[in-house]
């Protein structure tokens, strides 16, 4: 049986982690804006599929290796960093681009859209902080079996995750159209976006938090 507090607590962090701009937000934006909201929902569809990856591996006990391993941990988590610090990068570096901002890309097809939706939650290092160190904290070995709590705390994580990521798909466009002309409500954006993410590296890279087994 799980906690009220605990679905209350990953509901928030979930929530927290999805408003926050990232890879997942960056990518769905950028492909919207694009290329249309069919593009966005196909490139959800490989997020929402990331997720799955990602709540079986912490249902099936992922979580205990890495808390038996520190090192597998602390490069995962350095790669994150190092990701995030690049994405914020390339947003604040001269001649960097708003992800809302209209730009002339290849259009990809539903193959290539659902894959790079699936890697790049993959790669998405507040996802793995998430199902590796965050939901396992709210897994009482005492309420029940630990993982069907696991399951039913990401099924939490997800459900939130997919919708809001589903609203953004929705108003991609019109803020892409909103900010167009406007160029420094959209320069004031991507700051806004850069710094984040910059701020994000930082504290993936000197967070010391490590993953505790629920078990």
């Amino acid at each position: 049986m799980i906690e009220a507090t605990a679905v209350l607590g990953v509901a928030a962090a979930a929530l927290g982690l999805v408003l926050t701009p990232g890879p997942n937000m960056m990518y769905l934006v950028s492909r919207t804006v694009s290329q249309g909201r069919r593009a966005g929902f196909v490139s959800l569809a490989g997020v929402v599929v990331g997720f799955g990856v990602y709540l079986a591996a912490a249902t099936a006990g992922i979580t205990a290796i890495f808390a038996m391993v520190p090192a597998l941990y602390l490069a995962l988590k350095l790669a994150g960093a190092a990701y995030l610090a690049w994405l914020a990068w390339k947003t604040l570096r001269p001649g960097g681009i708003s992800a809302f901002a209209p730009q002339d890309l290849p259009a990809d097809p539903t193959r290539r859209l659902f894959t790079m939706g699936l890697v790049t939650n993959l790669l998405n290092p507040k996802i793995a902080i998430m199902y590796m160190a965050l939901i396992p904290q709210f897994v009482e070995p005492e309420h029940g079996r630990v993982w069907l709590q696991s399951l039913g705390l990401g099924a939490v994580q997800i459900a939130i995750a997919v919708s809001v990521n589903g609203l953004i798909v929705l108003g991609a466009g019109a803020v892409a159209t909103f900010l167009a002309g406007r160029p420094l409500w959209l320069r004031a954006q991507r700051w806004v976006t850069g710094s984040v993410l910059g701020a994000m590296a930082a504290l993936v890279a000197t967070d010391r938090a490590r993953p505790v087994p629920a078990v």
